[in-house]
């Protein structure tokens, strides 16, 4: 029996990569999608061994209703892991940001990730006398997770709540033998950015009207010389294959230039970079 996966949010970018890779390696993959239509793109694309999942990881009941259907399909086999990978970006200034957009950002990327992490845990071996090997959880971080750049503190925010759900999880379920890692992207050419050349229309009438708008040229250029989302579907298979997978997998020195550099020459390099006094 093929071993398998599930993938939150597979409709394109990061998740439909992972999944088409997993597939072409072998693997059963589940994979959430919020419209049917694209659920269906996706299993025509990737053929029968995609099973695609109907539900937003905001949505409990759906979820509950896809950890059903897939414990109906692997039975005693379990699942080998749980990648995820939904996600949304906001940007703004802290000050100004509405809190309904920050608590969606919450929503999607923190609480929804926990969400979805408790109701598969079962399937990935989090009971007694599970009948089959312990799974593993793979969250889907990023180097804003470690490095708060001007005007996307709602996203870090996220992003360092995953890598602290990510600690947490690997030191409590270890008690399982259920190995958490955290992949930590730097910027990634994927859907998720769409919406960057609108930023900072919402903040016209403030005072950081200037700094968005060099915040928003450079974070355009960014996007377009961004990685390709491969470097995190290989990422994804080292993790699920590799025989002792490490915590955290940094996929560029910008999540290490948060945590090495001394905070106020980092503070006045980012300041500079989007032109902020």
């Amino acid at each position: 029996m093929k071993k398998s996966i599930v993938i939150t949010g597979v409709s394109s970018g990061i998740g439909l990569d992972a999944a088409s890779l997993l597939v072409q390696r072998g693997y059963r993959v589940f994979g959430s999608v919020r419209k049917e239509s694209d659920g269906q793109s996706v299993k025509s694309r990737l053929g029968d061994d995609f099973i695609p999942l109907m539900f937003d990881v905001t949505d409990h009941a759906k979820i509950a209703a896809a950890v059903e259907q897939v414990r109906a399909a692997v039975g005693d086999g379990g699942l080998t892991a749980l990648v995820n990978n939904s996600g949304i970006a906001s940007s703004g200034p802290l000050m100004h940001i509405p809190l309904d957009e920050l608590r969606k950002q919450m929503d999607v990327n923190v609480i929804g990730l926990l969400a979805v992490t408790q109701a598969f845990l079962p399937l990935l071996g989090a009971r007694r006398d599970c009948p089959h090997p312990p799974g593993r959880v793979i969250n889907i971080s990023s180097a804003s997770g470690g490095l708060v750049f001007p005007f996307v503190g709602a996203y870090s925010a996220s992003k360092f709540a995953v890598e602290a759900l990510s600690d947490g999880l690997r030191l409590e379920l270890g008690l399982y033998g259920i190995n958490v890692v955290a992949i930590e992207p730097g910027m990634i050419r994927t859907p998720i950015w769409d919406e960057v050349e609108e930023t900072g229309a919402p903040y016209a009438g403030t005072d950081y009207r200037q700094s968005l708008d060099a915040f928003r040229a450079l974070a355009i250029k960014q996007v377009r010389k961004g990685a390709p989302p491969s470097i995190v579907s290989q990422a994804i298979l080292r993790v699920i294959e590799a025989r002792r997978p490490k915590a955290r997998v940094p996929l560029t020195g910008q999540w290490w230039l948060g945590k090495l550099m001394p905070t106020g020459l980092r503070d006045r390099i980012l300041r500079k970079s989007v032109k902020l006094p």
